[in-house]
């Protein structure tokens, strides 16, 4: 081969190999860009398992762990180091390490325990001076309390490196949280771009005190005593209301209903103004919690399709408690708070003419003296037919949901509820007032809903509703029916959890 053979047949072979490196640049897959994980920290007094005394704690931990799920997001949830938390979680947690808290003139420690379950990472803030007493409410001190844990969770973001997308705090417990970002804290770098939510589970409570202590407890500046201040004094739901960039509550109902004075406590001029940045998001339980075909306090696990073990769960239940082994006689139960905003005045009136017909009562829970007093003897008057355990029992609670048949819930005011969905997932038929999360979570039988429902807070009305409900029952084919949709209602935290995501994302546009 000539020379000049050898040269052109080198020039084509470089030429094809540009040509195929074209070629495979422009089939080759741009590159991936992998977007960061949206950072969400919960911060609340209480959360489901480690420790719970109410709805609160049931949110806290199905709603992180629902958003967890989603790869898409980095979740955590900070709670106090109680002394009641339970010891089986208790052992596992890990010491990172401390800090210490400024709080007005005092300096404290500040102990930060990790925990990570179902994507979700926890802290708890311990120090023992404030936590390790019983319970987790109800102290004269509840307030510096609950300052200085609010304090903590500012001071926690800066020792583990987690500065969140959104600060969602929940209840009055949390509010100052939202205070401190946006009074202290907003000043630093690392601050400035989180947003702050603020979720009301009820607004019956809302941490109240005296503006003389506003520095000197709470550590804020005078300068910032009109976020805070309403009605003559401190109050700290009315301060995060204001600080937040978005606040909700927990059902759809309730956030129209705390606008009015008859269930705002007083609060709702404050909630009229601040009208643009409310939403409403019903809540949700967990289904795998909450399941009657594995549930382990169950005396036999049953499902929609195959209710076989509900009989015998019914059956079962009666015979612990004492109550003659009827299976055509319909068990109605409550599983309340005895206080008056829960309808029991409503109960008093009427139960005793409900009681004439061939039926039984139950009731657990406790509460104000008078009415722990009332239905203790109501169960003596009524052998047989009333039974009345003034305890707080997690266990019965499973048994009595699965072998009742009705399940009564004729609040006043009700922000959310879980317990009619819970009764209802257990396929026990919830008769409740159309108030807050009961209106949104249970529909009238007779619109092809899955429960009872009546509106005005009547004691006849709910009498009369109640006698419907035994009519039905003794109607075996409605009846089956009807059990069959309130056990197949999708009370999961799904729809919820979606629902939060759109608000979060809205705010971080």
């Amino acid at each position: 081969m000539s020379e000049t053979t050898k040269k052109k047949a080198k020039e084509r072979a470089a030429v094809e190999v540009v040509e195929t490196a074209a070629e495979t640049a422009m089939e080759a897959p741009a590159e991936i860009r992998i977007e960061p994980k949206k950072k969400i920290l919960f911060v609340a007094s209480e959360a489901a398992p480690f420790i719970a005394t109410g709805g609160l704690a049931e949110v806290i931990g199905s709603l992180s762990k629902a958003l967890a799920r989603e790869d898409k997001y980095d979740v955590r949830v900070v709670i106090p180091l109680y002394q009641d938390i339970k010891k089986e979680f208790r052992k596992d947690f890990k010491f990172i390490g401390n800090t210490y808290v400024a709080l007005s003139w005092r300096n404290q420690y500040c102990g930060i325990f990790e925990y990570c379950r179902d994507n979700v990472t926890y802290y708890f803030l311990d120090n023992e001076y404030y936590f390790k007493r019983p319970g987790c409410y109800g102290y004269y001190d509840d307030g510096e309390r609950f300052a200085f844990f609010c304090r903590g969770v500012m001071e926690l973001l800066g020792f583990v490196g987690f500065y969140p997308d959104i600060l969602h705090c929940h209840d009055w417990q949390a509010a100052l949280a939202a205070l401190y970002l946006k009074t202290i804290y907003c000043f630093r770098p690392e601050y400035q771009f989180i947003r702050a939510v603020f979720t009301i589970h009820n607004i019956e409570y809302q941490g109240k005190y005296s503006l003389d202590i506003l520095e000197d407890l709470f550590g804020i500046s005078y300068r910032f005593k009109n976020l805070v201040e309403y009605d003559r004094c401190i109050n700290l739901m009315k301060g995060a209301i204001e600080c937040c960039e978005c606040f909700s509550t927990v059902s759809p109902t309730y956030a129209n209903e705390i606008k009015d004075p008859y269930y705002s406590h007083g609060l709702d001029p404050i909630i009229r103004r601040n009208e643009f940045k409310l939403r409403g998001i019903l809540n949700g339980i967990d289904p795998d919690y909450y399941d009657p075909s594995t549930d382990l306090a169950l005396f036999e696990n049953y499902s929609a399709d195959n209710r076989k073990g509900k009989a015998t769960c019914k059956e079962e239940l009666q015979c612990m408690l004492n109550l003659p082994i009827k299976p055509n006689t319909p068990i109605l139960a409550m599983i309340t708070r005895l206080v008056t905003h829960k309808g029991l005045d409503l109960v008093k009136e009427v139960i005793e003419q409900a009681l004439r017909q061939d039926m039984q009562f139950i009731l657990l829970g406790t509460g104000d003296s008078s009415y722990e007093n009332y239905f203790s003897d109501l169960a003596r008057r009524y052998p047989g037919k009333v039974v009345s355990i003034i305890s707080f029992n997690s266990d019965l609670s499973r048994k009595i949901y699965s072998g009742a048949d009705l399940f009564l819930m004729p609040s006043k005011s009700e922000p959310c509820g879980l317990s009619q969905m819970i009764a209802s997932r257990y396929g026990t038929v919830a008769i409740v007032r159309e108030t807050g999360g009961l209106r949104d979570s249970i529909t009238p039988y007779g619109a092809g809903g899955n429960g009872f429902t009546f509106r005005d807070y009547n004691a006849y009305d709910m009498l009369y509703v109640i006698n419907e409900a035994i009519g039905v029952y003794h109607n075996k084919e409605e009846w089956n029916k009807l059990v069959h949709r309130a056990m197949t209602t999708d009370f999961s935290w799904a729809s919820s959890a979606h629902c939060y995501e759109e608000m979060y994302l809205d705010l971080l546009k």
